[in-house]
C-alpha cells in the first residue's frame, strides 16, 4: 500500500512538472548575477539572456546583486520558488566560496538544481612589458631568490584570482606574498607601477591592454592555450604539470525545480549559446562556449569545491 501511495505521489509530481513545462514561461524570468554590470560575466550573461528572451517569448531580466563571494545573489535564488522563474548565474566564485567560507546561508550543492555551464575563460600571469621576467621559470627563479619578499597581485582574499596565486605558490614550492586588491584596475596599476612583480587576473578584461603592449602575459592558467593569445604557454606546460584553473559560469535554479523545467532551460541556454550572435560575442570577449548537462555541471561544481578545499587546507589559508 505504501509503495502504491509513493508511486502515485511521484506520478502526480511528474505530471505537474510536465504541465508546468508546457505552459512555461508565462511571465518574465529573472536572471540573478553575483556581480555588478559591465564585466565579462555580466556581458556574456546579457548576451545569452537576450537570445533566450527572443526565442522564449518572455523577457529574461538581468538582476545584478554584487557581494563578496557571490553570497547575496546565491541566497536570493536558493530561497526562491522552484518554478523556473528565478535563475542564478553560478560561477567559479560560488565554488570558491563554498570552500573558503566557514558557513553560508545556503548549501551550494544541496540548494540548487544545476542546469548547464555556459562559458569558460582563463587567467593570465601578468607582468610589466619591460620586466626581465619573460617566462614562468623566470618568475619562479625570481621568487626563490627573494624568498618571503616578492609581491604578487590578485583580487580580494577568497577569490579565484587569489587562490590561483596561492595554488601556483604551493605547486612551485615558493614563498612570496599574494597582495589582494579591491578591483582589477588597482591590480593592473600595481603591476605597471612595479608595486607587484606579477599578478593573476582574468584575461578577457585585460586583453585590450595586452594588445596595446601595456601589459605582458607570460603564461595562462587553463589546460589548453588561450585562443586570443596562441603564442602564450600554459602554466601546465611551463614546469607546473597539472596546474589548471578556469573561470566558468553556468545557470542554476532553486532545488526541487521540476526536472522538466530544468531540461527546458538547458535546451534554451544551449540554443542561445550556439546562436551565431552569441558565439561571435563570446569570441570577441575571449570566452569559450562550455555547454553541459545538468549532471555534468553538478560534477564540475563538486570537483571545483573539492579542489579549492584541498588547496585551502594544504596552504593553511584561514577560512572566512
Amino acid at each position: 500500500m505504501k509503495s502504491l501511495l509513493k508511486m502515485t505521489i511521484v506520478g502526480v509530481a511528474l505530471a505537474s512538472g510536465l504541465a508546468s513545462a508546457q505552459n512555461y514561461p508565462s511571465r518574465p524570468i529573472r536572471l540573478v548575477l553575483p556581480f555588478g554590470p559591465g564585466g565579462v560575466g555580466d556581458i556574456t550573461a546579457r548576451a545569452v539572456a537576450q537570445k533566450m528572451s527572443e526565442k522564449m517569448g518572455q523577457q529574461v531580466i538581468v538582476d545584478n546583486r554584487p557581494s563578496a563571494g557571490g553570497i547575496v545573489a546565491a541566497e536570493v535564488v536558493a530561497k526562491s520558488e522552484p518554478d523556473g522563474y528565478t535563475l542564478m548565474l553560478l560561477n567559479n566564485t560560488n565554488a570558491v566560496s563554498a570552500a573558503m567560507f566557514k558557513s553560508l546561508p545556503y548549501n551550494t550543492l544541496r540548494d540548487f538544481e544545476m542546469v548547464t555551464t555556459i562559458g569558460a575563460f582563463s587567467l593570465g600571469v601578468l607582468v610589466q612589458p619591460e620586466s626581465p621576467v619573460k617566462t614562468t621559470r623566470d618568475l619562479i627563479a625570481l621568487a626563490k631568490s627573494n624568498a618571503g619578499k616578492m609581491n604578487v597581485g590578485s583580487i580580494n582574499i577568497g577569490t579565484t584570482q587569489y587562490l590561483s596565486s596561492e595554488l601556483f605558490k604551493s605547486m612551485a614550492g615558493l614563498d612570496y606574498i599574494t597582495v589582494p586588491f579591491n578591483n582589477t584596475a588597482s591590480v593592473l596599476t600595481a603591476v605597471r607601477g612595479g608595486d607587484v612583480r606579477a599578478a593573476f587576473e582574468f584575461l578577457p578584461p585585460v586583453l585590450g591592454q595586452v594588445r596595446a603592449n601595456a601589459l605582458r602575459v607570460i603564461a595562462v592558467s587553463s589546460k589548453n592555450r588561450f585562443a586570443p593569445l596562441p603564442d602564450v604557454p600554459t602554466l601546465n606546460e611551463s614546469g607546473l604539470p597539472g596546474y589548471e584553473v578556469m573561470s566558468w559560469n553556468g545557470i542554476g535554479v532553486a532545488a526541487k525545480t521540476p526536472r522538466a523545467l530544468v531540461d527546458r532551460l538547458n535546451r534554451e541556454v544551449h540554443d542561445a549559446v550556439n546562436s551565431p550572435q552569441v558565439k561571435q560575442r563570446f569570441q570577441e570577449l575571449g570566452v569559450e562556449p562550455n555547454l553541459n548537462t545538468p549532471e555534468g555541471m553538478r560534477k564540475n561544481v563538486t570537483e571545483e569545491i573539492a579542489k579549492w578545499n584541498a588547496l585551502i587546507d594544504k596552504a593553511r589559508i584561514p577560512r572566512l
